[in-house]
């Protein structure tokens, strides 16, 4: 099956605007990955590839060192930064309730080298370095790391689950897909079990390449529609579920009404607040039900 490499474009974002400004009553650290600095937000590098790579990294007040805890990276769009996916999505509120951290890369440029788009960077190869680096450092649970992302940030975590298949339990993709040449070769397929929770809006210019892109991964891993089907979330919106052979599961909400956006988000110019769900929760609830497969 041939899938349109314009979904690229799409996919790397390119209509983020100003967004709401942190809390000055965070603590703020430079430097290497040191969770020990303690609860906060704390700004800081990861060496990759001959190259500072730069992160947020959320550490909520009830981290405990002695005791695991999961990880859930976030991937902003293009053009976009870690600060701003955290700004956008509301994933450290979550996190300070269920204790877990949460990593926000910035992409070189603005943009990660995702599947269609963009630039050259090795961002798989550094997204396991980063999730490496805080299960030696952070006291995370190896068997609980997540990759999370929209536009351009959702295509590198499909990337990352073939890719780094192995390293990430679970992705969440929000108006992102399975798209481009990579994804079109017919043995690209992730080796280990990667569950998907993902969210399309069926007014997003390429949301018919994102539906073809997640019914091709699940053709691919012999995937089956739990029966019956699921309650619809909201008045205008469908709720797919399907296991895989692996084992994995695919879940997959389509909004009829909305763009290309993050539902139930709040502020930013890729919010949907009035998308009758809210991605982030449902998010969350899928990675915490889906540790790694040993």
């Amino acid at each position: 099956m041939t899938i349109s490499l314009l979904a690229g474009v799409a996919a790397c974002g390119g209509d983020v605007g100003p967004l709401s400004t942190p809390s000055a009553s965070r603590p703020v650290s430079s430097g290497p990955a040191d969770v020990s600095t303690g609860p906060g937000q704390h700004e800081l590098t990861l060496d990759h590839g001959g190259a500072n790579r730069e992160y947020r990294l959320h550490v909520p007040a009830g981290y405990d060192p002695a005791t695991p805890v999961p990880l859930v990276i976030a991937l902003h769009p293009y053009p976009s930064s870690g600060v701003e996916m955290s700004r956008l999505i509301g994933l450290d509120e979550v996190a300070a309730r269920e204790n877990f951290l949460v990593a926000y890369p910035d992409g070189i440029g603005g943009g990660f080298n995702a599947l269609v788009c963009c630039g050259s960077a090795d961002d798989v190869g550094f997204l396991v370095a980063l999730a490496e680096h805080l299960v030696g450092t952070g006291r995370v649970d190896p068997h609980r790391v997540y990759l999370t992302g929209i536009s351009n940030g959702g295509d590198l975590s499909f990337r990352a689950a073939v890719e780094a298949s192995g390293t990430f339990a679970a992705i969440g993709v929000v108006s992102g897909g399975f798209i481009g040449e990579r994804a079109a070769a017919t043995d690209y397929v992730s080796r280990q079990p990667v569950s998907v929770i993902t969210f399309i809006g069926g007014q997003d210019r390429y949301a018919e390449q994102f539906r073809t892109g997640v019914g091709v991964w699940q053709d691919r891993l012999r995937c089956t529609l739990v029966t019956p089907a699921p309650t619809p979330p909201a008045a205008d919106s469908t709720l797919t579920r399907a296991r895989c052979a692996d084992g994995s599961d695919v879940e997959v909400y389509v909004i009829e009404s909305m763009g290309h956006s993050w539902p139930g988000a709040s502020g930013g110019a890729m919010a949907a607040p009035d998308a009758g769900v809210t991605a982030t929760e449902l998010i969350w609830k899928f990675f915490a039900a889906h540790p790694r497969q040993r």
